[in-house]
């Protein structure tokens, strides 16, 4: 550990004395230049002193949160621009190595830096710069109604049209804005679905994060067919350090009575039938299980009594479940709502189009739909925001899927 931080404030500031390069290369007023050390040096300070100061037995809080920003929003730029210019040196070194050996004694070795290359670094580092703060201040509050028709030959007669709206990763602990969440919790009102599934993350550790939101998240109105939910991850309690089991137990437990406490139906590796005129569909509920994760989850158990044609939904949380096991089940499993992954909270998406994140080479199926022989899992991209305070590209995500009876369209 100690020389991992070691290594981590080494890299910093040989990535500072790369953009003061840059700075010092196009400014030449002094006390320009002395007023940006020292304000990046404490910066500096204060990331450091951030990192050194977390607390296992407390895990994220809001002042970790807004040290992984700042950290994001003045580094990653300021990496960029050492990139540029650390090519800009290789090149440079080459030059001067080939200047020696032909014996030019009129040239310095290692010519001066040319101000365009550091008008360059900095134009590239002003791009996550402001797409960071803009992740920071807007994008992550910037909330997107996703919607689906996915089409079943086998979907009972009276489920044609069914609505299922999905939120996901609400991470509870993480919020500072009151006012956007209940714009959040009216757009999910407006959907006016049948039924809504909640799949887990209701906090990032502790279920105390969660009770000064539990009045507004009350506010999601009452929906015909349920309101159904599945733990995640974060709800087992398992990222800090606990005094004693006992209490690590209570949480778990405090965690899943949040679930009813906002009016959702908790299954755990369970499920309950929906009926909707002659027909009925079941909904299936396992407690998470991820290839790289906690796995608690029981299929089996959680489906245990259904045949292969009944038409099934499943919640799980982590979309590599639906890849290592769900896909291909005996039981058929025809629709799983799943979350987790986040979008890791930035990429680029042009919906319809093109997305790409770095979530994309962890998580095989990362954000939006997917299909296998029939069966389809969709990635809700998350409702709130963990580690990084916010989104770029990849936006807070409330999903609304419509059940079609029919082949498959084109």
């Amino acid at each position: 550990m100690g020389f991992r931080l070691l290594f981590f404030i080494v890299l910093l500031l040989v990535v500072e004395i790369y953009a003061f390069q840059a700075v010092k290369t196009n400014v030449k007023d002094k006390w320009f230049l002395v007023t940006y050390g020292l304000l990046s040096l404490a910066v500096l300070v204060y990331i450091v002193y951030g990192f050194f100061s977390f607390d296992r037995s407390v895990g994220q809080t809001k002042f970790t949160l807004f040290t992984m920003g700042l950290m994001l929003v003045v580094y990653l730029p300021k990496m960029v621009l050492a990139v540029v210019l650390l090519l800009e040196d290789v090149f440079r070194i080459g030059a001067g190595v080939l200047n020696y050996f032909a014996e030019n004694d009129n040239e310095d070795f290692l010519n001066s830096r040319r101000k365009f290359v550091s008008q360059i670094g900095l134009g590239l580092a002003a791009i996550p710069f402001f797409s960071l703060l803009y992740g920071v201040t807007i994008g992550k509050y910037n909330y997107k109604v996703f919607k689906q028709q996915i089409f079943f030959p086998d979907l009972p007669d009276a489920f044609d049209g069914f609505t299922i709206t999905q939120i996901s990763d609400v991470h509870s602990g993480s919020f500072d804005n009151p006012e956007k969440i209940n714009y959040a919790i009216d757009l999910i009102n407006e959907q006016n679905s049948d039924m809504i599934l909640f799949t887990g993350d209701i906090v990032n550790t502790h279920a105390k994060e969660m009770h000064p939101w539990i009045a507004t998240f009350n506010r999601i109105k009452k929906h015909e067919y349920g309101k159904f939910s599945v733990l995640g991850n974060h709800d087992y309690g398992e990222y800090v350090a606990w005094p004693s089991e006992a209490e690590k137990r209570q949480n778990f437990n405090d965690i899943k009575k949040l679930y009813g406490q906002i009016g959702f139906d908790l299954l755990l590796n369970e499920h309950t039938f929906v009926e909707r005129g002659n027909d009925r569909i079941a909904v299936v509920g396992v407690e998470n299980w991820g290839h790289n994760f906690k796995k608690a989850g029981d299929l089996n158990k959680a489906s245990e009594a259904l045949n292969e044609k009944d038409f099934k939904i499943l919640m799980s949380h982590d979309p590599s479940h639906w890849d290592h096991e769900v896909k291909n089940h005996d039981r058929n499993f025809h629709l799983t709502f799943s979350g987790h992954t986040h979008g890791m909270q930035f990429g680029i998406e042009i919906p319809g189009y093109f997305k790409w994140s770095l979530a994309q080479y962890v998580y095989a199926q990362w954000a939006g739909l997917y299909e296998h022989l029939g069966r389809y899992v969709y990635v809700n991209r998350g409702f709130g925001f963990h580690a990084y305070p916010g989104r770029v590209g990849i936006m807070p995500e409330i999903t609304v899927i419509e059940l079609k009876k029919g082949e498959k369209v084109a």
